[in-house]
């Protein structure tokens, strides 16, 4: 099983909120997900994004591959700088 890290759409029409989740490769975008790792608001200013590190980095290093803008959400929240520290430190 490929597990992803990406954005499950919620929120109403136009009005879009997303929660970065961990989920299986081949479920559908709001498919059942596996762990709810934080949300993201584009609609606030500035935009919002809440994330629970020790979940994000449990799941990167269990080897699950995060889509290109939650690669760009976690550097932002510093998850991908810690991730790579502790790969430098093993």
């Amino acid at each position: 099983m490929a597990v992803k890290l990406r954005l499950k759409r919620m929120g109403s029409k136009k009005k879009p909120v997303y929660r970065i989740v961990a989920i299986d490769s081949h479920n559908k975008r709001d498919g059942e997900y596996i762990e709810l790792i934080g949300t993201y608001n584009p609609l606030t200013e500035p935009k919002s994004v809440k994330i629970n590190d020790e979940i994000a980095l449990k799941w990167l290093h269990n080897g699950a591959i995060p889509s290109d803008t939650v690669r760009n959400l976690l550097s932002e929240a510093g998850v991908m700088k810690k991730f790579h520290e502790s790969k430098k430190g093993e």
